[in-house]
């Protein structure tokens, strides 16, 4: 649950600190968000590259799907867990974007800081994945061998 936690408490962070930009949008402000912005998306990139590690490692005698690694669907996670981490990167992607369309420019020039937002929901991603290659309920792999599609392989063995 520890994952779920930060999961949750990271994106609220991330949802107070972009709200009070939008509303006051001052010079230490705008540092401050692109400063957490770019922060929650390096962890989200460490969470993406560790979740999908222990997933291929994992994927030797389980059947993981990729929708079922990042958006935790098919029953990888139980209806609460779920909710709280979709939920979570939802809140990341339209924080993120309404941010990012609400303050186009900084001092009346185009672009803003705030666009820094639409990185964060990899940190929703990254974690969903790094909860679900460590916790979550796939089937066992169906294949223990990748074979050759049907046809491709003669009746000697011979590839034809």
């Amino acid at each position: 649950m520890k994952i779920v936690k930060l999961n949750a408490a990271l994106t609220a962070v991330f949802v107070v600190i972009t709200v009070l930009a939008v509303v006051v949008f001052n010079s230490p402000l705008r540092r401050l968000v692109a400063i957490v912005d770019l922060l929650l998306f390096a962890i989200g990139v460490a969470t993406f590259i560790w979740g999908y590690f222990s997933a291929v490692q994992r994927s030797r005698s389980d059947e993981i799907s990729v929708a079922g690694l990042f958006l935790l669907i098919d029953g990888v996670a139980s209806k609460s867990v779920m909710r709280v981490m979709n939920s979570a990167l939802a809140i990341q992607v339209t924080v993120g974007l309404g941010g990012a369309i609400i303050r186009r420019s900084t001092d009346g020039v185009a672009g803003s800081t705030l666009a820094f937002g639409v990185l964060v929901p990899l940190l929703g991603l990254g974690l969903n994945g790094l909860w679900a290659s460590k916790y979550g309920s796939f089937g066992k792999r169906i294949l223990d061998q990748v074979s050759a599609p049907e046809g491709q392989i003669g009746k000697d063995g011979e590839h034809g």
